[in-house]
């Protein structure tokens, strides 16, 4: 193996590294992410709208649209559809109307729509930003991170449905990169990682696998030169979305928890940190402040932290922590938090030589 093209999915960045083991050299970008450039497309297109593509990241997108509802006609086929929720009766419900995939052929051929296309890869735009490093857009490898929830049974919430999966995958194997996938092996409840499994295939590449982003920022963070010779540490990604802390026991994940970052207080996310060492954070506790969950499996006790490491574009929450906080950087770089931890996943999988991220 040689060059790795990493790409971190984000709500605000698009985070994208190009590595090459073979002269040591990596070169790097962050950019708007595909979310927000798609979301300012739909707010200022005139008239009717027709979306096609595959899920992708929502959040900002779902508010335009259901706006957009309101006054013009919003055409989504049942894939683009996912985006807004994995309940399309729901998405029916906002005034969005649903079609098939030849029905979008006919109404886009027809010309009365303006047309979008969603997924969370651009293969031009990325081409723009990888050759604008001066090398080809060929790649022996490609990882791509994001958030997926899975397609939870009816009935079932996606967190519950979330911290199960994951629960059940670090039981058997407790470290970040068992939420790593080949692209012909991602379970099919994750629709948006499957979405982007697809569209990565289509690169000039070798292999392509995809992991989740909380996952990665856990695993990149772990890498910080002031973390990764430790034993006992808490690391602290804060993203424009979401908030991941996690404990960490030889590089083992003890536990974790997810957070909206627009809604946790620093004196709540310093508590946060010494429940989740001392084991005392519940799943069900941190689902009902509005939180995504948690999961515990081993207890290290904050006493016995070495180091806390904070990276992520909103890490200035705790600028002003009382606790002994770190702000690391990865390679060098805070924004390259998650892209790190993808290579740093592949390169354990793939059995490659020990890396330092300095």
């Amino acid at each position: 193996m040689s060059r790795f093209l990493l790409v971190d999915v984000g709500a605000g960045t698009m985070d994208v590294l190009f590595y090459d083991d073979e002269s040591g050299m990596h070169y790097k970008a962050v950019v708007r992410s595909p979310i927000l450039c798609q979301a300012e497309k739909a707010a200022s297109l005139p008239g009717k709208i027709l979306i096609t593509g595959c899920e992708m990241g929502g959040g900002t997108i779902a508010q335009v649209l259901r706006a957009r509802a309101k006054e013009t006609e919003i055409i989504m086929t049942a894939s683009a559809a996912m985006t807004l929720h994995h309940n399309l009766d729901r998405v029916r419900a906002w005034g969005i109307g649903i079609v098939g995939e030849e029905e979008a052929d006919e109404l886009r051929s027809s010309g009365r729509y303006r047309v979008l296309e969603f997924g969370d890869l651009e293969p031009e735009r990325l081409e723009r930003i990888v050759t604008g490093f001066g090398v080809p857009f060929e790649f022996d490898v490609v990882g791509v991170c994001a958030q997926d929830h899975g397609v939870p049974p009816k009935g079932v919430s996606h967190l519950d449905y979330r911290h199960n999966l994951f629960k059940n995958r670090l039981d058997k194997d407790p470290f970040p990169h068992a939420l790593l996938f080949r692209s012909d092996e991602v379970p099919e409840t994750f629709n948006r990682l499957r979405s982007i499994a697809s569209s990565a295939a289509m690169f000039p590449t070798g292999d392509v696998y995809v992991m989740d982003s909380g996952m990665a920022a856990i695993l990149g963070a772990s890498m910080d030169m002031h973390a990764s010779a430790k034993q006992h540490i808490l690391v602290l990604d804060v993203a424009t979305s979401h908030t991941v802390g996690a404990a960490l026991v030889r590089g083992e994940i003890a536990g974790y928890f997810e957070y909206h970052t627009h809604d946790i207080m620093l004196e709540r996310l310093e508590q946060l940190l010494h429940d989740l060492a001392e084991g005392t954070m519940a799943h069900q506790q941190i689902l009902q402040e509005g939180g995504h969950g948690a999961y515990v499996r081993e207890v290290i006790g904050f006493n016995a932290v070495e180091v806390i490491v904070a990276t992520g574009p909103k890490r200035r929450l705790v600028e002003k922590s009382r606790l002994p906080i770190t702000f690391g950087a990865p390679w060098g770089d805070n924004m390259m938090t998650g892209t790190v931890g993808l290579l740093e996943a592949i390169r354990r999988v793939e059995g490659m030589k020990p890396l330092r991220y300095l």
